[in-house]
């Protein structure tokens, strides 16, 4: 502490920044790692059968085996060793940007969540910007490009599909997105996800306000995410692979990781805006804390409530089935979008007559 106190205040502000993006993003990297292997957990129990069951943790003495705990490393280590082919025929510059950009945009949006109040005292976030939301949803819509982009490297009809279906498919639904969440800071009257969070601990959740803006926002999510039963871009029974038929080794491993990136980060933002951050439901522990064992007790809170709606995402994965193209556009623009605007409308004009 002596040490930190002898710094000025622009060096420490860049330290705990520092300290925080890894206490962030290595936490971030281990639940994508684990989220694959709770998802072949659940689908074979829904199927009926054992899932990964051969490779222990090797920090617990081969402990763990039965449930295939070292299942994640050995994935890992299998995407790095294996060989990293590049067809001939690709766009080879755009081919190896393609999955670097399809990662990114998750792990920018991490920057602004609030995943606690405070610990000691520094706030729980990376970057607490007054326009936080504004700032998720410019850095959310940049997601389509690294996608995009592996369709046209390809330099292949399949591929080339996959990415101007899921163009179409982001944008529309991010439309919608953007929509349901209008509402919310019409009530709220802040940008700011920390001002988000500190009126959901004075008022209530606001998905006891809003429980149509929470479901149009939760099924964009999963249109958002390329998630069952949104997954026309890389749907193999017609596009063999989508966008990303191509790709193999580390790359196609950053595609992977991608997804589930943004499966956390979308949970982030939904735990954020509807499900009251790091407070309860009833009352306690809703103010900002003043020392550790609260500041890790609201953290805790916060990361239990991603992992139940993970859990959500991957249930609903393996218990619907996709729907067809056509289906999933007349979802987005005819049913919605005139839905959320409707709601909006709806929420402005009780606000008035309120006050």
């Amino acid at each position: 502490m002596g040490f930190i106190e002898h710094l000025s205040q622009p060096q420490q502000f860049l330290l705990f920044s520092f300290v925080k993006i890894v206490l962030v993003i290595l936490p971030l990297l281990g639940m994508v790692a684990y989220a694959v292997l709770v998802e072949r957990k659940i689908s074979a129990f829904i199927q009926n059968r054992m899932g990964p069951n051969r490779v222990g943790l090797p920090i617990l003495f081969g402990l763990g085996k039965s449930m295939g705990l070292g299942q994640p490393i050995a994935d890992g280590i299998k995407f790095v060793l294996k060989e990293d082919y590049t067809p001939a025929h690709v766009r080879k510059g755009y081919f190896w940007l393609a999955p670097a950009i399809a990662m990114v945009p998750a792990l920018l949006t991490i920057a602004v969540i609030p995943f606690g109040s405070m610990l000691g005292q520094q706030q729980m976030v990376i970057a607490d910007l007054n326009v936080g939301v504004l700032y998720t949803f410019g850095i959310v819509s940049l997601g389509v490009y690294g996608i995009v982009l592996a369709g046209y490297a390809a330099n292949s009809k399949y591929p080339f599909l996959g990415g101007i279906r899921s163009s179409a498919q982001m944008i529309s639904y991010e439309i919608a997105m953007g929509m349901s969440v209008v509402p919310l800071f019409l009530i709220v009257g802040n940008l700011n996800l920390s001002g988000v969070i500190g009126y959901q601990a004075q008022h209530g959740w606001l998905i006891l306000w809003q429980p149509l803006s929470f479901i149009i926002f939760l099924v964009a999510a999963f249109a958002e995410t390329n998630r069952l039963p949104f997954d026309l871009p890389e749907s193999e029974t017609e596009l063999v692979g989508g966008y990303h038929t191509e790709y193999s080794s580390l790359k196609f491993g950053l595609f992977f990781m991608g997804e589930y990136a943004n499966m956390i980060a979308s949970a982030g933002i939904m735990v954020t805006l509807f499900l009251g951050g790091w407070t309860l439901p009833f009352g306690g522990l809703d103010q900002p804390a003043h020392d550790l064992i609260h500041g890790f007790l609201h953290i805790g809170i916060f990361i239990g409530k991603m992992l139940v709606l993970m859990l959500l995402f991957i249930w609903v994965r393996w218990m619907l089935p996709r729907f067809r193209y056509d289906q999933l556009m007349d979802l987005g623009w005819r049913r919605f979008i005139p839905i959320a605007l409707a709601n909006i409308v709806a929420t402005a004009l009780v606000l008035y007559l309120r006050r």
